[in-house]
């Protein structure tokens, strides 16, 4: 086998195994609610927030992620107002209220209840005593992990007190 032939074969075979290991990593928070497809708006509303980078970055972080219907759910107008750049402060509150820091599963909080404090600063009402209620929102898809923290899906726009 010539030289030539052994370099392109080791090269190949160098590339894939390197891509190979770059899918097989873990997509953070952020790039987990993109593939799911199902949260665009809130995906929308943390790059309006200017949160994109927070989100990918170390964490962990457990995020309770609203649907896109969870949004719908919200009076007509809302989710546009809470867009809009002069509104940036209150989306940026409305969006760390749903971040708890630290990775918190589901078989950690079985059983329980309690008050979390979310990253936004105000306490999230925590009732796991009957599947998982977190303040008046269902969660309704748990324990999706990411590479950065995991994310609980939930059935409504939590809202904190402001």
């Amino acid at each position: 086998m010539s030289a030539f032939r052994k370099t392109i074969i080791a090269t190949a075979t160098g590339a894939a195994l390197t891509f190979g290991a770059m899918s097989a990593k873990a997509a953070d928070i952020v790039d987990t609610a993109i593939s799911a497809g199902s949260f665009n708006t809130l995906v929308a509303a943390v790059q309006a927030a200017g949160l994109v980078e927070t989100l990918k970055g170390d964490g962990p972080f457990t995020v309770f992620a609203p649907t896109d219907d969870a949004f719908a759910k919200l009076p007509a107008g809302t989710v546009e107002d809470l867009l809009k750049p002069e509104n940036k402060d209150k989306l940026v509150a409305i969006l760390t209220y749903h971040v708890v820091p630290g990775k918190v599963m589901s078989g950690d909080i079985a059983g329980k209840e309690m008050m979390v404090e979310s990253v936004q600063g105000d306490t999230i009402d925590v009732n796991a005593m009957n599947g998982v209620m977190v303040d008046e929102a269902t969660v309704t898809s748990a324990d999706i992990e990411a590479d950065n923290g995991v994310i609980h899906v939930i059935d409504s726009v939590i809202m904190p007190g402001m």
